[in-house]
C-alpha cells in the first residue's frame, strides 16, 4: 500500500548536542537549549530549501541538503517519496563546531518525514528511528541526545552470525557460504543498530561553552586517531566513563576526574592547538573542560560557573541541557499543535 502524505505543514525543533564528554568516546551525549528549527510540506514537486541563521548562504539549497538526503532515506524506509518537498530551516546551531550540526540536520530530517507520512510513527517507532539516523551519521553519541534530550548512553547491537562447525559440512565454500547469509540476516535483523537510554543530568551541573570561530572538521578529526590504543590507557578510560555516569547525575563533585580522557583528545590535539591550549588551561585552573565532540568547540561542565576569558575569536555560552529532545508540530490553521506521535521521545 501506498504512502498518504499529510496536508498540513510540520515543524520540528532539534537541539544541539556534545559527545564524548571527554572519555566516552562515540557513546556519551548531552543535548543543549541550542536549536535548529525547520518547518517541511509535501508540494506537487520539485524541492525547495530556503536556509536562514547559521550556514545561510554556505548550506545547499536543493535535495543535497542534509535534511532532505535524512528525509528521502527515511522516506525510503517508510515505502515512498512524496512528489516534491520545500523545506524553511532557521539554524541556531553553529555548522562544523563540534555541536551536532550534522546530527541535528539529521534527525531534523527523520522527524520530519515520519511526521508527514499519515502513520509514519506506526511504520517506524522511536527505536527504528534512533537506528537510522545513526546509521545515517555513523554514530550514535549525538543523534541520540538530539533525538531523546538529556545525557544519554549509546551504543551499537550487532548480531553475530552463528555458523556450523565444520563437521559434517562438504566443503570450507559451504561454511563461507552459510557465513555470508547469516551476516545478511544479521544486516536486516531489527534488533540490530544503535540503541540509547537517556538520563536526567543533576540540576546542580551547568554546561558552558567556549564556540571558536575556526571550525573543524569531523572527518579530519577522527582521521588523526590511531589504529589501536594501549590496553591501560582503553581500561583508565572505562573506568572514568562509568565514573561520569555517577558524577553528571549524582555527585557532580567527581565530574573533574571523570573527564579524563585517553583515547582521543591527546591525538587530536596538533589538528587544534587553540582548542587543546584551552583545554589544557581550563583543567589546570581545576575546571572540567574537554573537546565537545570532534572540536573545536570546548566545553566546561561546572557547578559554579566561573568567569573565564578564554582570548580573542572565542564566544562563551551558557547553555543549560535540554531534556525534551526533538518536538514535532503540526501547523494547522495559523496555529501549531504538538503531535507527541510523531516526536522522537514520547514523555
Amino acid at each position: 500500500m501506498g504512502l498518504s502524505f499529510v496536508s498540513e505543514p510540520v515543524r520540528v525543533r532539534v537541539p544541539a548536542t556534545s559527545a564524548n564528554l571527554g572519555p566516552g568516546f562515540d557513546s556519551l551525549g548531552l543535548a543543549l537549549a541550542l536549536h535548529d528549527q525547520v518547518s517541511a510540506r509535501v508540494t506537487a514537486g520539485g524541492c525547495q530549501v530556503t536556509v536562514t541563521g547559521a550556514g545561510a548562504g554556505e548550506l545547499p539549497d536543493d535535495d543535497t541538503h542534509l535534511v532532505v538526503r535524512a528525509m528521502r532515506a527515511t522516506f525510503d524506509l517508510l515505502g515512498g517519496q512524496p512528489r516534491g518537498l520545500a523545506l524553511d530551516c532557521v539554524n541556531g546551531i553553529p555548522q562544523a563546531r563540534g555541536l551536532g550540526s550534522s546530527s541535528a540536520a539529521i534527525v531534523a530530517g527523520v522527524e520530519l518525514a515520519r511526521a508527514l507520512v499519515a502513520d509514519g510513527a506506526d511504520r517506524l517507532d522511536d527505536a527504528g528511528a534512533l537506528r537510522l539516523a545513526a546509521e545515517i551519521e555513523g554514530h550514535p553519541d549525538n543523534v541520540a541526545p538530539c533525538l531523546l534530550g538529556g545525557f544519554t548512553i549509546a551504543w551499537t547491537e550487532t548480531t553475530a552470525p552463528a555458523v556450523a562447525g565444520m563437521a559434517g559440512v562438504a566443503s570450507v565454500n559451504a561454511v563461507a557460504a552459510e557465513a555470508a547469509d547469516a551476516a545478511d540476516a544479521a544486516v536486516t535483523n531489527p534488533a540490530d543498530g544503535a540503541r540509547a537510554v537517556t538520563l536526567r543530568p543533576s540540576a546542580a551541573v551547568t554546561p558552558v561553552l567556549f564556540v571558536p570561530e575556526e571550525r573543524g572538521l569531523t572527518a579530519v578529526a577522527r582521521a588523526a586517531l590511531p589504529a589501536t590504543v594501549p590496553h591501560h590507557d582503553a581500561a583508565r578510560n572505562a573506568g572514568r566513563a562509568a565514573l561520569l555516569v555517577h558524577a553528571l547525575t549524582v555527585d557532580p563533585s567527581l565530574l573533574f576526574p571523570a573527564t579524563e580522557d585517553r583515547l582521543h583528545q591527546d591525538y587530536r590535539a596538533t589538528g587544534m592547538p587553540g582548542t587543546a591550549a584551552l583545554v589544557t588551561a581550563l583543567r589546570e585552573a581545576g575546571v572540567a573542560a574537554v573537546v565537545s565532540g570532534a572540536g573545536p568547540t570546548v566545553l566546561a561542565l561546572s557547578t559554579v560557573p566561573e568567569e573565564f576569558d578564554p582570548g580573542i575569536g572565542w564566544s562563551v555560552r551558557l547553555l543549560p541541557v535540554d531534556v525534551t529532545g526533538a518536538l514535532v508540530d503540526r501547523v494547522r490553521l495559523g496555529h501549531a499543535e504538538r503531535d507527541p506521535v510523531a516526536a522522537g521521545r514520547k514523555s
